[in-house]
């Protein structure tokens, strides 16, 4: 079963499912056509594939379809029945697992990488297999020079356990060795051929004059092509000029590059095309399974030549759709065109859907984890919302951040017929616990003198009580020298008159504290003395704000990444 008769065969269970066991050829189409718009193009070749497979599935029991359905890790979106999540098993393993994630580094990895990241980690845990990394970057025009770093630091910080590291840049002299194979077995010629030339043939299914020269000829061009111009020619690999996609007919596979690489300056001109060198390095790297995008569909059949043409065993292709989010660009080019032009702060800029944008808010690994196990490997495309990124995180952080006062936009209060009151306490200082959960964590300790700050939005008529401390009136409060009429002490007392209860910081041990909000405002505030006892990362709730993560300490000033309620 290939990748596109896989497609059909998925659509076409959950078709049968929904119609009690019968697929329905039209409708496996008209789903593959709503859901999968980069198919549209190969309608007349699913239209064909559709009619024999909703033969099969049909023929098979209702016990039997739910077991493919729940085995493939297929979504059901409608009835009662409840499907597995997470992730599938993989077919075909014998011997050793091993898999890649081989991204460009054209900027740091952003939440949609994660669904490749760790579905590959959790499947090479899952079978005790090997993991590789493959820094793909053989096109310098589209290479970031601090991602290289980058991308490993976020891999680190997503617990990716790699095995191997590898770098495109460095293998050139293993493409080209193949390349020259290729030329031998003539399945590979250099066409020298206007590009508008080769395509109008290409399109009419007619070989260009360069198909048929020999090897000797080939050869001797090949030799030639690291001083020609660029665009004076290219590599191609032999394929089916009958092909029903044109793409894949006679493709690219090397290319003249007249750009200076990061790594390797000016020592090649002659690059290989993506589908070539990922083709060689999965199996010089013995990848048996390839988890990968369903816009690499056609990819992969391009890919296929080469194994055909070498005798090596083609790996197991599992594609799956994109990961979208709601609100937020992922693309990489247009980030970095606004960190260049000043529109955002950097890679971690709140606004972004980088990984260290997440984790500089606060949003942990783990969330991420679980949000990708919970959507499985799939080929339709996921839509997730922070939303439900932050019902994950906030179990998370609910036992780890502990709990603190903020005041937003403060103001300053005194309390009038207080003195009484104050008299009685030899040392009047108000205990809170750090969590209330987890009271072994002991206490936060805030001085009470008699004047306060409280948020603006707070200063409200009626009797209000400072948390764990006091209760007073404001109802005749006077600006801007804002006092206050002390009431009573009692918490039962402020329970019984309904009294509002906010949050206070004392006026003489506080601390100024900025919050970066997620679209990169900021607001500003103050909390407790003890809140500078945080080390840098450290996530904190402040309460009846938010959970938040201290990213810079100053002197008379903390500047705090919110995360979310």
């Amino acid at each position: 079963m290939n990748d596109l008769e896989k497609i059909v065969y998925e659509h076409g269970l959950l078709n049968a499912e929904k119609h009690k066991g019968k697929a329905n050829p039209k409708a496996i189409i008209g789903s593959i056509m709503g859901n999968c718009a980069d198919l549209r193009s190969k309608s007349k070749e699913i239209a064909q594939i559709a009619n024999s497979i909703a033969e099969d599935i049909n023929k098979m029991s209702a016990e039997d379809q739910e077991k493919e359905i729940a085995k493939l890790g297929l979504e059901i979106t409608h009835g009662k029945k409840n499907v597995e999540k997470g992730l599938a098993d993989l077919v075909n393993v014998s011997g050793n697992v091993v898999m890649r994630f081989a991204p460009n580094p054209s900027g740091p990895l952003h939440i949609g990488h994660s669904r490749a990241v760790v579905a590959n980690n959790q499947y090479t845990k899952k079978y005790n297999g090997k993991l590789i990394l493959r820094i793909e970057d053989t096109d310098p025009k589209r290479i970031h020079g601090p991602a290289y770093k980058m991308i490993e630091e976020d891999l680190e910080w997503l617990d990716s356990k790699i095995d191997s590291v590898y770098y495109q840049s460095d293998r050139f002299p293993i493409y080209y060795e193949h390349a020259e194979k290729l030329i031998e077995l003539s399945v590979a010629y250099v066409c020298t051929c206007r590009g508008e030339e080769f395509k109008k043939l290409k399109d009419e299914s007619k070989p260009c004059p360069c198909r048929n020269l020999s090897i000797k000829e080939n050869m001797k061009l090949w030799k030639k092509l690291p001083e020609m111009e660029v665009g004076q020619a290219v590599l191609r690999i032999k394929a089916d000029l009958n092909h029903e996609n044109p793409a894949i007919r006679d493709w690219v596979a090397m290319r003249i590059v007249d750009e200076s690489h990061p790594r390797f300056g000016n020592k090649y001109r002659v690059y290989p095309m993506m589908n070539f060198s990922v083709a060689i390095d999965d199996y010089l790297m013995g990848i048996t399974h390839v988890l990968r995008g369903k816009d690499h569909l056609t990819n992969s059949e391009k890919q296929k030549y080469i194994y055909k043409y070498f005798d090596w065993k083609i790996p197991e292709f599992i594609h799956y759709g994109r990961l979208k989010m709601d609100d937020i660009a992922l693309s990489t080019s247009k980030a970095l065109f606004g960190i260049e032009d000043g529109t955002y702060d950097g890679w971690d800029d709140p606004r972004l859907g980088t990984l260290r944008a997440i984790k500089r808010r606060g949003i942990q690994a783990k969330s991420i984890e679980e949000l990708i196990d919970e959507i499985g490997v799939k080929i339709s495309d996921s839509t997730v919302s922070w939303k439900k990124i932050y019902g994950l995180n906030r179990k998370i952080l609910e036992k780890i951040a502990n709990r603190y006062f903020f005041v937003l936009n403060p103001i300053k209060i005194e309390i009038e017929g207080i003195e009484e009151f104050l008299s009685k306490k030899e040392n009047l200082t108000i205990q809170r616990p750090l969590h209330p959960d987890f009271l072994d964590r002991g206490d936060r300790e805030l001085s009470f003198n008699g004047e306060v700050y409280i948020s603006k939005e707070d200063f409200k008529d009626g009797i209000i009580r400072l948390m764990d401390a006091i209760n007073i009136d404001i109802s005749n409060a006077q600006t801007p020298n804002i006092k206050t009429i002390f009431h009573s002490d009692s918490f039962k007392q402020a329970r019984e008159i309904k009294a509002r209860i906010i949050q206070w910081v004392p006026t003489n041990e506080n601390i100024n504290v900025e919050v970066v909000m997620p679209d990169n405002t900021s607001v500003q505030g103050l909390s407790e003395i003890s809140v500078k006892d945080l080390e840098v990362g450290e996530i904190v709730q402040f309460e009846r704000f938010g959970f938040a993560r201290l990213d810079k300490k100053e002197k008379d000033k903390l500047t705090f990444y919110f995360a979310h309620k």
